[in-house]
């Protein structure tokens, strides 16, 4: 389970399907030098997200994915 506050690249190491949801939602989080030591929540919320519903959305895709 995915939660807002884990580090953007571990969560992406341990579920690679983020890429997608992120893509979707025109994060571009992946690449960027700060998704080090940024939180999902962090970062999902600078762009003006509402990083409940994307972690959220993400989980689910996690759980349907398995």
């Amino acid at each position: 389970m995915i939660t807002k506050d884990m580090n953007i690249l571990e969560a992406v190491q341990q579920y690679p399907i983020l890429a997608e949801i992120f893509r979707k939602h025109g994060l571009g989080c992946i690449g960027c030098m700060i998704a080090a030591g940024e939180t999902l929540g962090e970062g999902i919320a600078a762009h003006g997200l509402d990083a409940d519903a994307v972690i959220a959305e993400i989980n689910k895709v996690i759980s349907e994915n398995k």
